[in-house]
């Protein structure tokens, strides 16, 4: 398909949030009619609205239902749900039904960018990011894009555009709402992480969910990666219809088989893409070489670094290029964050951790924590995060509000474990909250926040969540001194 092909169409685009108004600039700058709907009508809608104007879009507030008359095709926003009434009535009127990654797919010209993607439960933009660092080390001209933040749609369209270098590959982060309105992506070579219910209200069941993630897999050329410790994932990449040759490679934090990346000896090594995969290993990088200077690095991300790896070796990515992006790499904030030690207590921020398959991995990364946990569960349970993580804890501080379900699951799995809960919703509950984690540390602890829930109640986004953690942190350093 080539731009030429919206040109007079008429494109209904679902939703005016960052992805919606990307594609429906894109497509009115091809020539495409288009309608953007959207269910909402306050100050931010109508705020958005008036911005698409100009270009000539136009914009239904206050109905997402009805599919607009003469609609060629609709692009969906991610976040719009496969059962909305705009797409029943999109099926009955035989029109297709996409999203904005299909799109930019769609659009990619004859030597377009190879496109390494990177799906999961967690970790999916720490590992792009790695991804991205690790290419650019080798000295390719690539971006991070995707569900990270920059709406691919964009970046496929102004490729090469205004006299800048084409893009050689690029670091996909994927989510299943975009996996699943993407039916054509074929990627060079693509990473499922990990798989952990999340998004069933979306997907409707567990099947649905792994089923879209393992889109990621249809048509790769070159390796499909996988976790050794999820046998989930590799079942996705038994499933897959691949391109003759391509190959399953996994990754693990023992010691590697063939075809896998893993860990010996405090070294991240390759038996995968080496000549003798039966009998030689190449050694990428050393443990200490991801995040520098941020102390040892939690599981978690060691794992996270051998798939942003695997995927970076099968595009050809020298040795010595792993080593140097890992060491360039640098953590988004809120991400198992180090903020402070104060009296031998060292105060860490994984706010990022919305869930509990999240904060499993943060609170399996330190060995006598003070937990901060709570907010919006989600439709979670908490049995299963609490008893793998009973032996850890020296306390929990809970907020939130759906405090409860956590504290039920740690009288039935943790009785001894001392619990403070703070029968509070508002912002002003961290400070106390930092309070009250830092009198049930002892010297050698870890307060961690690592919430295990969506921060909605109380916050804006879990951003906020970790600023205002940090902050208290802060306070009370400036009080110790």
């Amino acid at each position: 398909m080539t731009t030429r092909d919206f040109a007079g169409q008429h494109i209904t685009v679902a939703g005016l949030g960052v992805s919606g108004s990307s594609a429906a600039r894109a497509l009115a700058g091809l020539g495409a009619r288009v309608t953007v709907v959207d269910g909402g009508d306050g100050d931010k809608q109508r705020a958005a609205a008036a911005e698409l104007a100009a270009p000539g879009i136009t914009v239904r507030l206050g109905d997402g239902e009805t599919l607009p008359d003469g609609t060629d095709l609709v692009v969906t926003s991610p976040g719009w749900k496969p059962d909305s009434p705009l797409f029943a009535a999109a099926a009955e009127a035989g029109v297709d039904v996409v999203g904005d990654v299909e799109i930019a797919w769609r659009l990619r010209g004859p030597d377009a960018a190879a496109w390494l993607a990177v799906t999961g439960t967690n970790g999916k933009t720490t590992t792009v990011r790695m991804l991205a660092a690790i290419l650019e080390a080798e000295g390719l001209h690539t971006a991070a894009v995707g569900n990270i933040g920059t709406p691919i749609i964009d970046l496929v369209l102004g490729q090469g555009q205004h006299g800048e270098r084409p893009y050689d590959v690029l670091a996909v982060e994927l989510s299943s709402y975009q996996l699943h309105w993407a039916p054509s992506l074929r990627a060079h070579s693509a990473a499922v992480l990990n798989l952990a219910p999340d998004h069933l209200d979306w997907h409707g069941s567990m099947e649905a969910y792994a089923a879209d993630k393992g889109r990621i897999y249809e048509g790769n050329t070159v390796a499909c990666v996988y976790n050794v410790a999820d046998k989930a994932t590799e079942d996705l990449v038994r499933g897959a219809d691949v391109e003759e040759g391509c190959r399953a490679v996994g990754f693990t934090l023992g010691t590697p088989g063939p075809s896998q990346l893993g860990v010996v000896e405090g070294l991240l090594v390759d038996r995968a893409f080496v000549e003798n995969r039966q009998q030689q290993a190449q050694e990428l990088a050393e443990i200490t070489d991801i995040a520098p200077g941020s102390g040892s690095p939690a599981p978690h991300n060691i794992a996270n670094a051998l798939a942003a790896a695997a995927l970076a070796r099968a595009f050809g990515v020298r040795p010595a290029s792993v080593r140097e992006g890992l060491r360039a790499f640098h953590p988004d904030a809120h991400r198992i964050q180090y903020i402070a030690d104060i009296a031998d207590v060292t105060y860490i921020d994984d706010s990022k951790a919305t869930n509990t398959h999240a904060a499993e991995a943060s609170l399996a990364a330190y060995e006598h924590i003070v937990w901060i946990a709570g907010g919006l569960a989600k439709g979670a349970t908490f049995d299963e995060l609490v008893a793998k993580s009973a032996q850890r804890l020296r306390g929990v501080v809970l907020i939130g509000a759906d405090r409860a379900l956590i504290r039920e699951a740690l009288a039935r799995h943790a009785p001894d474990v001392p619990v403070v809960d703070l029968d509070r919703t508002d912002t002003g509950a961290m400070p106390e909250a930092v309070r009250e984690a830092t009198g049930l540390a002892q010297p050698g602890d870890t307060v961690l926040l690592a919430p295990a829930c969506a921060s909605m109640d109380m916050f804006v986004n879990y951003n906020k969540r970790g600023d205002a953690f940090a902050e208290a942190v802060r306070e009370l350093r400036a009080r110790a001194q």
